[in-house]
């Protein structure tokens, strides 16, 4: 059952919501001033929170702040202000959606289900871009490179190089199509560099005693195929 925080100091608005959150099957806390409301924001859990701006004690932008600064968790702020400037001020505040009174609690609900779609989109990774040749791999997005669970660490360079021959897999690549990709095609560089920093990564990836993944066609250029 997912916990909701309503920090409302309307009596009759606060015990409204909550009624209508219980009748949701929501599990329900309430404060009615700024400083109960961030106390009890900070020392439980919740899954999400309502958070009137207007408040005794600590306003509602400044208990936004305190929670942001420490946690995650959505927060919807409900307010009288609906001018542009007082939405933007929220939602700087920390806030992931503003609502205006008076409103509909249909449309609240609505937004409810809005924040905690969103939350499980985030929750299922996507897929990341990796790139295989034999036990290699790398992870493109976190920019790790493994022989098989081991983590290989690699400088700039060497990672670019290997990530060219990689992604060109069965494809001998000459020096100066390396020297392209992994320096750019303005920079003023030797030929023979790229054949140094082959040998530095071959001293990375290779195993003693066993063929190098990355194969040398004299005169041609490189090339990582089986």
């Amino acid at each position: 059952m997912k916990r909701i925080l309503l920090i409302e100091d309307e009596k009759n608005l606060s015990r409204f919501i909550e009624l209508e959150l219980q009748h949701e099957s929501f599990s329900v806390g309430t404060a009615s001033n700024g400083q109960d409301g961030l106390q009890l924001a900070m020392k439980e859990h919740w899954d999400l929170i309502l958070l009137d701006r207007m408040l005794p004690g600590i306003d509602g932008l400044e208990v936004c702040r305190q929670i942001r600064a420490h946690s995650r968790t959505p927060i919807i702020m409900i307010t009288a202000k609906d001018r542009i400037a007082d939405r933007v001020e929220g939602l700087d505040s920390g806030a992931d959606d503003y609502i205006p009174k008076p409103f509909a609690i249909e449309e609240l609900l609505a937004r409810i289900r809005v924040v905690f779609r969103r939350l499980e989109d985030q929750e299922v990774d996507p897929p990341f871009a990796q790139l295989a040749f034999k036990d290699l791999s790398i992870n493109l997005d976190a920019r790790i490179v493994k022989k098989g669970s081991a983590e290989i660490e690699l400088t700039k360079r060497e990672y670019a190089l290997l990530v060219a021959l990689m992604e060109n897999r069965n494809r001998v690549l000459s020096r100066e199509m390396l020297l392209n990709k992994v320096w750019g095609y303005d920079a003023v560089v030797d030929m023979n560099v790229v054949d140094g920093y082959v040998r530095y990564l071959r001293k990375k990836i290779d195993t003693p005693d066993q063929e190098s993944y990355i194969q040398t066609l004299r005169g041609i250029g490189y090339v990582m195929r089986k």
